[in-house]
């Protein structure tokens, strides 16, 4: 793989980072009563294509119905502005930084379609279990682990866990 000016622009400290985050999620608990998360947002996001589409089967679903049909408005959730937030801040950061470029970045031998096949089937994937879990890593990790939920630090520990597990199996692919 060819490095673009994007791969080469230096990337925030992590430390520095980790500890903006944290700001921002002890801001999140102060001005929203909330810690962060992704997961309903996609969520509410899934549910408002899902009510558009099809609204007699949202309002027929037990589940759906909780956010969409008559009277209710399902996009009006703070997450779905936390998530909004999140992208622009992602845009705009990359953007200031001289890291925004067109293109998918992918290993030799992988293709933009296979590429793109496998970031969608992992996002889907992952999102169903966000779901399944009742929320998702941010979620755990951030906000959770911030109230010193032991169920969080118990599947953060796991995540890593797995992580170093399963990177030498993957490694190969990134070279």
């Amino acid at each position: 793989m060819k490095d673009t000016p994007a791969t080469q622009t230096p990337i925030w400290n992590p430390y520095v980072a980790g500890f903006v985050l944290g700001l921002v999620l002890l801001g999140s608990f102060v001005i929203m009563g909330f810690g962060l998360g992704g997961s309903g947002a996609a969520n509410r996001l899934g549910i408002a294509a899902c009510d558009l589409v099809a609204p007699a089967a949202t309002e027929g679903n037990a589940y759906f119905g909780q956010f969409a049909g008559a009277g209710k408005r399902v996009l009006h959730d703070w997450l779905v502005w936390e998530a909004l937030g999140v992208f622009l801040g992602g845009v705009l950061a990359s953007y200031s930084a001289g890291r925004s470029s067109l293109g998918v970045l992918r290993s030799e031998g992988v293709s933009v379609a296979q590429r793109l096949a496998f970031a969608l089937g992992g996002g889907v994937l992952m999102g169903v279990a966000a779901r399944i879990a009742r929320g998702c890593t941010s979620g755990q990790a951030l906000t959770g682990g911030a109230v010193l939920s032991a169920g969080s630090w118990m599947f953060m520990m796991a995540v890593f866990a797995g992580g170093y597990l399963v990177a030498p199996l993957v490694r190969r692919q990134w070279r």
